[in-house]
């Protein structure tokens, strides 16, 4: 086996990743791909081939003393797959560069420390970035490990997209909107380019449509403006967080309500959007299934969201001649697609119910001023690519 590179892309209880050959292609050829995860006591990797084949689906009890099982068992597995010594190195996302990292960079002492020091700019994520980073660190000192950083795609947002309303005290001090997904948006800009140049170079928006979403407002395949800012917070209503909202709101929710700065972290992460709305769940399968009202207020408020801040993005890049749906909701969610196309008519967007319903890569009408797009999104390719880069020192 040709030496490889494991992506691994980091959430707070789970892991996805996906193992990449080094050589013998222009980009890094897929090997494998999977899931590992921690959940009732109970810890779980499951890889797949290529072609989607099962590769592996392995259980073990939680409670490593280390706190490293996933990264373990992930570890261990990478490496009966691909044999004893084969992997080059590893590859992460992580999801917050601040103002000074934007290229992927091999990690040491100095640029985890400086990681760690980010975390107040991302609280609940920043963390989870880190924490398989750190497991590798102790595990396996001598292995290469490289940080891909979400931000990075945005980083040469300027004012006023960039800046936020605040004494300019703040702004020197490195107060800015980031921006995020950004490993996602530039594999779609990647694909774009690789379907048509003349395509690349379109007024196009993205929607990044998760648990976690947002949009990218994107001209000749750079990022012009996004609906995430200064956190992971803003912009679109998304499973769990909030969106968009009054900072008035919470004022209110601390002084009127008593609730402490941690509360309201919690509430504004794990308890709004979706779920919040609802009552019932964050997650949109669930909720288009449902039948409560509730339900469908959540789903309407949802795509009133995209919709009202996709005008916004093609208010900045003065028009809109794309749109691109990607993520777990935007790949597979016709009924979602369809109403942010109905909502978004008055822009020129008009889609076709049955390329739609079969989730075709072009759902466009015929008549649609609009190109509309689906592009599934592979983050742990471009962590390969930057990866791969990195340790042959391109």
């Amino acid at each position: 086996m040709t030496d490889a590179v494991l992506a691994i892309n980091a959430g707070s209880s789970s892991l996805k990743f996906a193992l990449f050959a080094m050589s013998g292609a222009d980009e890094p050829g897929l090997l494998a791909r999977g899931k590992a995860e921690e959940r009732d006591g109970a810890r779980r990797l499951v890889a797949h081939a290529p072609d989607g084949g099962m590769l592996a689906d392995r259980h073990a009890a939680s409670g490593e003393p280390d706190g490293h099982g996933l990264v373990s068992d992930l570890l261990a597995w990478s490496e009966e797959h691909i044999g004893a010594g084969a992997l080059a190195g590893v590859g992460h996302r992580v999801v917050h560069g601040g103002g000074l990292h934007v290229e992927p960079a091999r990690i040491d002492d100095a640029l985890f420390a400086a990681l760690e020091a980010l975390t107040p700019l991302a609280p609940l994520h920043q963390p989870g970035s880190l924490a398989p980073i750190r497991a590798l660190r102790a595990m396996r000192p001598q292995l290469p490990q490289v940080a891909c950083f979400d931000t990075a795609f945005h980083h040469d947002l300027a004012p006023p997209v960039s800046r936020l309303a605040l004494p300019r005290r703040y702004e020197v001090q490195g107060l800015r909107r980031f921006g995020f997904h950004g490993l996602s948006y530039e594999y779609v800009a990647r694909r774009l380019a690789g379907l048509s140049p003349s395509l690349a170079d379109r007024r196009t928006v993205v929607a990044h449509l998760g648990s976690g979403a947002s949009l990218c407002a994107m001209r000749h395949g750079r990022s012009a403006d996004t609906t995430m800012g200064f956190s992971a917070l803003d912009g679109l209503v998304m499973a769990t967080r909030c969106g968009a909202i009054d900072p008035g709101v919470l004022l209110y929710l601390q002084q009127a309500q008593g609730l402490s700065v941690a509360a309201l972290e919690h509430l504004l992460y794990k308890e709004s959007g979706l779920l919040g709305v609802s009552g019932l769940s964050g997650d949109m399968q669930a909720l288009l299934k449902s039948d409560a009202p509730e339900a469908a207020e959540a789903v309407d408020l949802f795509c009133f969201s995209i919709a009202r801040h996709t005008a916004a993005m093609a208010n900045t890049l003065g028009g809109l001649e794309c749109l691109v749906f990607t993520g777990g909701i935007g790949e597979h969610a016709a009924e979602i697609r369809a109403r942010v196309g109905e909502r978004l008519g008055w822009l020129g967007v008009a889609i076709d119910a049955a390329a739609n319903a079969a989730a075709a890569p072009d759902i466009g009408a015929a008549d649609s001023a609009v190109r509309v797009l689906i592009i599934p999104t592979d983050e742990e390719a471009v962590i390969a690519g930057h990866t791969r880069d990195v340790l042959l020192g391109r």
